[in-house]
């Protein structure tokens, strides 16, 4: 059971059944208690601040959802009380891997998402940033 009430919950596979995603999603959050925003995150060391991984998108993607974890835990919550995602994208030939690994660190929670394709990000060297709003039940 998750922590709010998901609005026609759907899994990627049957919406995208031309590409090898996993990821289940929703139209809508109905969400009470104290609201989490997280700024976006990306393969860097929250501590030093050192870009991770780079020129690999997988581990960019591991990286960026361990931080939006810690920092979901340090607020109190967990990943389960995410009700929206904003994935950012510098080449859509990305899309099915951040989306692939992304979907296993979000499995049963059904954010709502959106999904942009930029032309670039801060740094040159990141190549996906992740952006999340929560809320952490009462």
């Amino acid at each position: 059971m998750t922590a709010h009430k998901r609005i026609r919950p759907f899994n990627t596979k049957q919406t995208y059944p031309e590409q090898k995603l996993d990821n289940d999603l929703c139209q809508a959050v109905v969400a009470r208690g104290t609201m989490v925003f997280l700024r976006g995150q990306v393969s860097q060391d929250l501590d030093s601040r050192e870009s991770l991984h780079v020129g690999d998108v997988t581990q960019q993607t591991r990286k960026t959802m361990e931080n939006i974890k810690l920092l979901m835990e340090e607020s109190g919550g967990n990943l389960d009380h995410i009700c929206r995602i904003v994935v950012y994208l510098t080449d859509i030939r990305y899309r099915q891997e951040v989306y692939q690994e992304m979907g296993r660190w979000l499995k049963g929670v059904f954010p709502c998402s959106t999904g942009l394709v930029i032309s670039a990000l801060a740094r040159p060297e990141w190549v996906v940033e992740i952006e999340a709003t929560a809320v952490i039940p009462d």
